[in-house]
Formats: structure tokens, C-alpha cells, sequence
């Protein structure tokens, strides 16, 4: 080989370094921000439903994806402080659920939200319909049949002859209105009194539990981060007051309330990780459709049942889905 050619071969090769170099190296991996508006104690379990998921589907932690944790403690205040942490670190993709999303979608209109739970999506202005939610959010709704007048049931059938009910709502969060106006209905329909205790935070929880004295002997807590995030406080002072107490969610149940029925939380949200790996492979939010829950669970706590001096009908244990003993 004559000498100039020599030259131009190891000249061409060299120049050629850089892009084997630049094909060589690792795709990005995607980073997904996890905003839990409870705590790690209540909402841990459900991030980590959604996580395993995602392992079945090939993204696994530290090798093919990777996660950000963030838990407010039931504390609306920390979510726009979260929401834009996440949009600084440059997140692919944004989980969350109940009244953290409205904070996440006003920090950002590009990166992909997806919310695991959502009483009212369409009434909170989150997503423009279930089939075409537009825009970069969708997810799963907590949308589907009137469970308030299936959960009174319930608990008429566990306390028979509690004419008197309590109903916990975080007023500070506007999508609780729709399971209040259900849960009033139902009432009314049973031939029950009702009476409302509002509150924002968690300070206001023992107060309303003061107020209900003498005028309830019944309890029905509506779910949502704040009553989630302070499940262990809202139990005990449910049993304390001799007060049968229900609500949607596994963990009320499974920290000493008497009974929980509603849909599967952590069903949803391996179904929103489905929702995820869609994203990741190139789906946009806006067309794909939200969600609503199939699987139902109902979660009885004997204890509780004893503790309160109630006999429990071998019917209704014989439906359970979980016996908390």
C-alpha cells in the first residue's frame, strides 16, 4: 500500500472512533418520579405493586429504569414543591394519584403524568373525557357503580341497630364531594342521621372525632391522602369512641378498622404501570384511555369486631376477601 493511502485509511478510521464510541454507549434510562401523597407506611405498598409490574415487563431497577421517591405525608402543601423537583430532575414520566395531580399538571403540561387513582378525573379537570383524556395526563379512575350505598350495607349488616352516622371527610379536597353527596344519599335512603366532620389536616382530626360525641355510633371515613396518610390515628380513635368504621381502602381495615370495601388499590396500580410501559415505548398520554377498576376487595377485621362487642355474621365472613385476625 503506497504511503498517501496508508494515511487516508488511518485518517478515515479515526474519524469513525467517535461515532462507534457515541453507538456504544447505554440508551438513557428512563427516570420515572413517584409522587405519593400519603406516607411510605400507607402508600408504599401500592408504588411497590407498580414497580414489580414494570419488572415483568422489562423495566427493572437500576438496570433498565429508574425511580425517584417522593411521600408528602399526607401534606398538600409539599406537592407543587414535588411536582417541580421532579420537573428539574427532566423525569420521563410523573406517577401519582388523588388531589396531587392537579398540583403535578399545573407544574407541567409536557412531561407524562399518569395517575394511579382518581376519584373524578373527569370532573377535576384533569383529563378532557375517559376514551380521549388530550393533553399529557391518564391513568385509572376510581370512576365506576355507587359503592357508599354498598359499604352502608355492610356495616348495617356487622352493627345492626346504629341509626347514627359519622361521616370523615377532608373538605380541602373537592373530588371527596361526589362520595359525600353518595354516602348522604345512601343515608337517607337507610333511614339514618348523619352528621359531617370536616377537616383540612391532620390537626383537625381528634376535634372532629370531639364533635361527633353524642351524636353518632357509626363511622364513615371518605379515602384520600390525608385520611390515608393518618389511618393509625383515625382507627384508634374509632375504636376508642365504640364506633363501627368503614372505608375503601385495605389498609384502614388492616390498621383496626372494622371493615373495608373498595376497589383494589394495588390492582391499579399495577394496571397503571401498564399505562407506563406504554408511555415508555413511544404511546402519548392523550390516547390512551383512562381506566376504571374491575377487581373489588372486602377486608373485615375480627379484632375490631370483638374489641367492639359485635357478632360477625358467617355470611358476610364467608364473602371476604381477607379476614384481618
Amino acid at each position: 500500500m503506497r504511503r498517501r493511502d496508508f494515511i487516508k485509511v488511518i485518517v478515515g478510521s479515526a474519524a469513525a472512533w467517535p461515532l462507534v464510541a457515541r453507538a456504544q454507549q447505554p440508551a438513557k434510562r428512563p427516570l420515572i418520579g413517584m409522587l405519593a401523597p400519603g406516607t411510605r407506611a400507607s402508600n408504599g405498598q401500592w408504588y411497590a405493586a407498580l414497580v414489580d409490574r414494570l419488572r415483568e415487563l422489562g423495566w427493572i431497577e437500576g438496570r433498565t429504569v429508574a425511580f425517584e421517591y417522593r411521600f408528602a405525608e399526607g401534606r398538600p402543601e409539599r406537592f407543587a414543591e414535588i411536582a417541580t423537583e421532579f420537573v428539574n430532575s427532566n423525569v420521563d414520566v410523573i406517577v401519582t394519584g388523588g388531589n396531587a395531580v392537579s398540583a403535578v399538571r399545573q407544574a407541567t403540561s409536557t412531561i407524562p403524568i399518569v395517575f394511579a387513582l382518581a376519584v373524578d378525573p373527569v370532573g377535576s379537570g384533569f383529563v378532557n373525557s375517559l376514551s380521549r383524556p388530550g393533553g399529557n395526563v391518564t391513568g385509572l379512575s376510581l370512576q365506576g357503580p355507587d359503592l357508599a350505598g354498598k359499604r352502608l350495607e355492610l356495616l348495617r349488616e356487622l352493627a345492626p341497630g346504629r341509626r347514627r352516622l359519622a361521616i370523615l371527610v377532608n373538605v380541602g379536597y373537592p373530588a371527596t364531594r361526589e362520595e359525600l353527596a353518595q354516602v348522604q344519599t345512601a343515608a337517607r335512603a337507610l333511614g339514618l342521621e348523619f352528621a359531617v366532620l370536616e377537616i383540612r389536616r391532620a390537626e383537625d382530626i381528634a376535634p372532629a372525632f370531639d364533635g361527633a360525641k353524642g351524636r353518632a355510633d357509626a363511622l364513615y371515613v371518605i379515602g384520600d391522602a390525608l385520611t390515608t396518610a393518618n389511618v393509625v390515628l383515625i382507627t384508634k380513635l374509632a375504636l376508642d369512641a365504640g364506633l363501627p368504621a368503614i372505608s375503601s381502602y385495605r389498609e384502614f381495615a388492616v390498621s383496626g378498622g372494622l371493615i373495608a370495601y373498595g376497589p383494589s388499590v394495588p390492582a391499579l396500580f399495577q394496571r397503571a404501570a401498564d399505562v407506563v410501559d406504554k408511555i415508555l415505548r413511544g404511546a402519548k398520554p392523550a390516547d390512551i384511555p383512562v381506566q376504571q377498576p374491575t377487581k373489588f376487595d372486602l377486608v373485615i377485621n375480627l379484632k375490631s369486631v370483638k374489641a367492639l362487642g359485635l357478632t360477625m355474621p358467617q355470611t358476610l365472613l364467608a364473602t371476604a376477601d381477607e379476614v384481618i385476625e
